[in-house]
């Protein structure tokens, strides 16, 4: 099976995606983080029945512009498809997001970010306090770490601010979804500029693909 191109990380990060529509009945509104392993998932397991739009993935710089996004995005395309599901956590929204998805009628992913989905929510929940001083990265964000926390941080013009941002962490946890020896290298290296110990964790997809998985054999109701 060939699949769709794969859009490259900056243009995820500042515009998101949108497939062309076909014939698909399904369509997954998607924080633009996520686009790449929706995609692998799609094509692995066969899902051609479900279409994909993603935000940019520089609104969780922002997490109070994503609820409206998601509205706005759910108001584009319902009439275009039988079944609409969200592909963002809370994500910092306070709770915004679940509350105007469920004015809306969809459903969306369950988890407080996508950190907890990759590990699995019942797992990354079971850390309990043990993770509090942990930062984590995932594939994504190991490959745009200058995007989305060291520019951001204003760390590229004054480094000195570093402990001051990162001195309560005691470690950079990397959730691997793939076995990639260059993002480990590259999360090694966030750990090491952020003066952090390195633990890497692969996770896989988690709770991404079981709900997918549930999603794709759903009847409309």
């Amino acid at each position: 099976m060939t699949g769709p191109k794969m859009p490259d990380d900056d243009s995820l990060t500042r515009k998101g995606y949108v497939a062309p529509h076909s014939t698909e009945s399904i369509l997954l509104i998607a924080c633009g983080a996520l686009a790449r392993e929706i995609l692998d998932l799609k094509e692995r397991n066969g899902w051609d029945h479900m279409a994909l739009t993603c935000l940019p993935a520089i609104l969780h710089v922002h997490p109070e512009k994503i609820t409206q996004a998601v509205e706005d995005a759910v108001a584009k395309h319902r009439a275009s498809y039988d079944c609409i599901y969200v592909v963002y956590a809370d994500c910092g929204t306070g709770g915004l997001l679940q509350a105007a998805c469920e004015r809306l009628g969809v459903e969306m992913i369950e988890g407080p970010h996508c950190y907890s989905f990759f590990e699995g929510n019942s797992a990354f929940a079971a850390h309990g306090d043990d993770e509090t001083t942990a930062f984590y990265l995932t594939d994504f964000l190991a490959r745009q770490f200058d995007a989305f926390v060291w520019k951001p941080l204003g760390l590229d013009r004054h480094p000195d601010l570093r402990e001051m941002y990162f001195g309560n962490y005691t470690k950079l946890v990397y959730q691997a979804q793939t076995d990639n020896p260059e993002l480990t290298r590259r999360a090694q290296e966030c750990a090491e500029r952020m003066g952090l110990a390195f633990e890497r964790r692969q996770t896989g997809y988690g709770d991404l693909e079981t709900t997918l998985a549930d999603w794709a054999v759903r009847k409309p109701e």
